[in-house]
């Protein structure tokens, strides 16, 4: 398959540099402001050392690598909340030239689900997003086989940064701003980690796995969740909470009624849900096969690649 990548971000960079090992081939790349765009395949290492030293992929304009040749278009823009621009008028245009579209931006089928939806039906083009939930981790391919109607219930940890904090806090009597200190000098939390912390990464996850549930019926929005963070949880708590053979998570949930929640929840400190550092995992109570979970990596450059790529290789085997 022929792939147009924008966003040359630690996803769309991993994408770049794993797509031959999958039988792809890049015929363009772009962030913000250039790109490289060739119809026989562009130089991947060589756009990606433009970048790196010049800082920008080509000489080529954004538009270009939208308007070049190619068989799916990854997005793999930053996640926008609202009209989910300029994500959105991506996926457009290439449903629009009936082309496939992959995505790791939760923007579009978090805010725009049902525009998004519309559009694949007047498209030959199809639109996949495993990668806007959990990383590696399958979750809407486990979904899609066992048929979300026979799927009453999805529930839990889906922000690593989230958890590193919470699994430190409670494994080192840390207070918040200390352990959110040593995440930001990891990597692990970004520079400004709003969205981590505040539960919005988390519901935007829960709020696509809603549509997904339940869209046929209605169509889920940021609004639609109710969201806590965990920015106010004290350290004693965590303490509590130790003595009590619990610890503290970021759960969200998707309730059989179509309910979105996130918010810290006390768990039994060696069950299922109690994941550690950056680890995500995702729990489906079903009708006929009782309660599956599902864990892994739930973030990461070449983890989050790898969800882009097996949706790749859904749409090369239909």
């Amino acid at each position: 398959m022929r792939l147009a990548i924008l966003g040359a971000g630690a996803v769309g960079t991993s994408v770049a540099e794993l797509a031959a090992d999958y039988g792809h081939t890049v015929t363009a790349l772009a962030d913000s402001s250039s790109a490289a765009v060739d119809a026989g395949g562009i130089d991947v290492a060589g756009a990606l050392e433009s970048k790196r030293t010049d800082g920008v992929v080509g000489s080529a304009s954004p538009g270009d690598a939208l308007d070049g040749e190619y068989d799916v278009l990854v997005e793999a823009t930053p996640t926008t909340l609202g009209d989910a621009q300029p994500g959105f008028g991506h996926v457009r245009t290439a449903l629009e030239r009936d082309r496939h579209v992959v995505l790791a931006n939760k923007g579009p089928v978090a805010e725009r689900y049902g525009d998004v939806r519309e559009l694949e039906r007047e498209s030959d083009g199809r639109v996949l997003f495993e990668a806007t939930v959990g990383g590696a981790i399958p979750v809407l391919s486990t979904i899609a086989d066992f048929d979300a109607s026979h799927i009453t219930t999805v529930r839990g940890v889906l922000n690593g940064t989230a958890n590193f904090i919470l699994t430190r806090m409670a494994a080192e009597g840390l207070d918040y701003e200390h352990v959110l200190a040593e995440a930001q000098d990891l990597g692990v939390a970004e520079a400004d980690p709003t969205f981590d912390v505040d539960g919005t990464d988390a519901a935007l996850k829960f709020v696509i796995l809603a549509n997904v549930l339940h869209g046929n019926g209605r169509e889920y929005t940021l609004d639609d969740a109710d969201v806590e963070g965990i920015e106010d949880i004290p350290g004693s708590a965590l303490d509590l909470a130790t003595e009590d053979g619990r610890t503290v998570r970021l759960i969200g949930e998707v309730t059989a009624t179509g309910e979105v929640r996130v918010g810290p929840r006390l768990v039994p400190a060696n069950g299922t849900l109690a994941v550690t550092g950056t680890n995500n995992i995702v729990q489906f109570e079903t009708e006929h096969a009782g309660r599956l979970n599902v864990s892994g990596r739930g973030a990461g450059g070449p983890e989050t690649a790898s969800a882009v790529l097996a949706d790749v290789g859904r749409l090369d085997g239909d």
